[in-house]
């Protein structure tokens, strides 16, 4: 399946060496205010070619609205936005021609369709993500009028965890770590791994402030469980917590039970939804990333005919794949939280009456 969410919904298209990847976004209401220089601006977030924490391919990453706006605002019909890929080598792969990348998605993609496209993995590249924060940046227009705010950073690199969160200082950060004290120490950590031809493994935090209670469609369609999906259908996610995540397997009902007062909850283990729907407070999601399957050492595998061989890549990789990953997992709740909002709305008949009886 190409597309995600029921009433906000995102259909991506497009390989890491095709002539583009895009989106068409479904769902967005009429009348919204597109600033196209925010949504460069978040694209810029992700883009690659920055620094030396990221892969050395340089794309400009320029959306080009193509349908679904006028006047600057939206029409309320589907929006399709396209980015055209400008730096594409795919000489680099073709030594792995027949290979499969110990790591990556081609063994599983050549047992699925019996083809794939060996240029950079083609379908299942992570370069498909920047069409999913494009309509991740066009999600967040719609919920800052509702006075919802979505930010994300890095906690951890490595076995380097941060103890602090720092939203303000993450977007002034190469690495967009949350606690300056170990941002030092994590770059570090990744520019080690990429000097010995390697690669790291990392994790972020996504924070959701000034959402309502009451979002979420049980028992299928739970806000926890959408999160979960989206977070999981980034490349290279291997896990996803909502508020004391694992750690609560480890606690008593009595310490994780968040208690309730006139002023709120006392304790965040909950991290922001009970029962699959939210609690009103904030929503802290953790997404943790495996290292980047692409590595430059020989490492044993398969050719397509099942011969044993060695694969040696070459190319450009990102060294630690959670940095630009946290921008798109940031992405990745603004649609999910756009599509619950929209879901709400005829959750009481009262909400009903109140729309369409106005001015009766």
């Amino acid at each position: 399946m190409n597309s995600f969410g029921r009433r906000f919904v995102m259909t991506t298209f497009g390989e890491s060496h095709g002539p583009a990847i895009g989106c068409v976004l479904d769902g967005v209401p009429a009348g919204l205010e597109i600033d196209e220089a925010f949504i460069q601006a978040q694209m810029d977030r992700r883009r690659p070619g920055q620094n030396a924490y990221a892969t050395a391919r340089k794309e400009a990453d320029k959306v080009e609205i193509l349908s679904g706006v006028f006047e600057g605002k939206s029409t309320g019909t589907p929006m399709a936005m396209v980015i055209y890929n400008t730096n594409q080598k795919s000489k680099d792969y073709g030594n792995i021609k027949d290979l499969f990348r110990p790591g990556h998605a081609d063994f599983t993609y050549w047992q699925k369709y019996g083809i794939r496209d060996y240029r950079g993995g083609g379908r299942s590249s992570a370069r498909e993500t920047a069409a999913r924060v494009a309509a991740g940046a066009v999600a967040k227009l719609m919920l800052k009028k509702m006075g919802i705010t979505v930010r994300s950073g890095i906690f951890k690199i490595g076995d380097i965890a941060g103890e602090t969160v720092d939203f303000d200082h993450a977007p002034k950060s190469e690495i967009f770590a949350l606690d300056p004290s170990v941002e030092t120490a994590q770059k570090r950590a990744v520019l080690e791994a990429k000097e010995a031809h390697d690669s790291i493994g990392g994790a972020a935090l996504v924070r959701v402030d000034g959402l309502p209670a009451g979002l979420g469609e049980p028992i299928y369609y739970k806000l926890d469980a959408v999160l979960a999906d989206a977070m999981m259908g980034i490349n290279a996610v291997k896990g996803v917590e909502i508020g004391e995540g694992t750690h609560s397997a480890e606690l008593l009902g009595s310490q994780n039970n968040d208690e309730m007062t006139k002023e709120g909850f006392a304790t965040h283990h909950h991290g922001g939804t009970l029962g699959g729907i939210s609690s009103g407070d904030r929503l802290d999601i953790k997404v943790y990333f495996k290292p980047t399957p692409s590595i430059f050492k020989p490492m044993r595998t398969l050719d397509i005919h099942g011969r044993e061989t060695t694969c040696e890549l070459k190319g450009r990789h990102d060294p630690c794949v959670a940095i630009r990953g946290s921008v798109v997992a940031e992405a990745m709740a603004a649609l999910v939280v756009a599509d619950m909002l929209l879901l709400n709305m005829g959750r009481k008949m009262e909400d009903l009456r109140r729309y369409y009886q106005r001015g009766v």
